[in-house]
């Protein structure tokens, strides 16, 4: 069968897999081998287009929809959508898919035997934000992290043939963090589609409403409880570091970049004085490369 990834993307794939250069931590970073490059940014194409279809970014054109059999009348009815998008998923691992980022994974899915599970889960949580947009407990939002963040640390070990239980957990630690950052980040941009990823009982327990999450900045009580948000998600971090000194080689390098971009993340909300609402704080370069070294320094000692 002819390796689908060297095939020419169209503009509406192209678009999707630019958006890597906005992460808060490099997607396949140019010191791996090119066969894992090419494998993560098959695996990141899929997760991006999913959440894409999720929050209703796709791109102009309806092309996405029509590479899923979609008819242009239902293109912009999500569940629909995510419907068809499953589907086609199924057919990565016994068919031939018709979306271009669908075949473009299935080589990757087939050299590195990877199972339908992980990818299930990223369609479910896509699903589940188009029926539930308020989480009453930290738990039930750790629920939600299991789909829609834990399933990408999991394929990195897939791809990497790392997978351990134990390295799975720590992997699972540092994914739900990374979450739990982007949700910080993005708490303006999520009101405005009417979610909100802050427990409700922790913004009973620091007195905000959905307005104060709706001002154009943030008061004392919304910068608490970000606060509060953001030292458990260092916690996570820092409990599942360990990974990256479980590691070695350039491996271990690119587990460092993931975990160190939560942390300079962190640092970018904490510099803002956990104001988040006047817009996503990004971390800067400099401080993703002194996190870098700090973790790497870790796992030197933790190795």
């Amino acid at each position: 069968m002819t390796d689908t990834r060297q095939a020419r993307p169209d503009a509406s794939s192209r678009a999707t897999l630019g958006k890597a250069a906005d992460e808060n931590f490099p997607v396949a970073p140019f010191f791996l081998p090119r066969a894992w490059r090419d494998d993560l940014m098959a695996v990141y194409g899929f997760a991006r287009l999913v959440d894409d279809i999720g929050d209703g970014d796709l791109a102009p054109g309806g092309s996405d929809a029509r590479h899923l059999g979609v008819d242009p009348e239902h293109a912009d009815d999500r569940l629909a959508v995510l419907d068809a998008f499953e589907a086609d998923l199924h057919r990565v691992f016994d068919g031939t898919p018709h979306h271009p980022l669908l075949r473009a994974l299935q080589p990757t899915v087939r050299r590195c035997g990877l199972g339908p599970e992980p990818f299930l889960g990223l369609v479910a949580a896509n699903r589940q934000d188009q029926l539930v947009r308020r989480y009453e407990t930290y738990d039930d939002l750790l629920a939600y992290c299991e789909l829609s963040a834990n399933p990408v640390g999991r394929l990195v070990l897939g791809i990497t043939g790392t997978e351990t239980p134990e390295r799975i957990r720590r992997s699972d630690e540092i994914c739900t963090a990374l979450q739990i950052v982007e949700h910080l980040q993005d708490v303006a941009e999520d009101l405005g589609r009417d979610r909100i990823y802050l427990p409700a009982e922790d913004l009973k327990r620091f007195h905000v409403t959905e307005d104060d999450l709706a001002q154009p900045t943030a008061g004392a009580s919304v910068r608490a409880l970000i606060a509060f948000q953001a030292e458990r998600a260092r916690e996570l971090l820092h409990a599942g570091s360990p990974l990256v000194g479980s590691v070695h080689g350039r491996l271990r390098l690119l587990l460092a970049g993931f975990t160190a971009g939560g942390f300079a993340a962190l640092d970018a909300v904490a510099d803002a004085g956990f104001d988040v609402l006047t817009g996503p704080p990004k971390a800067t370069k400099p401080s993703l490369m002194r996190q870098a070294g700090a973790v790497l320094l870790r796992a030197r000692k933790e190795g």
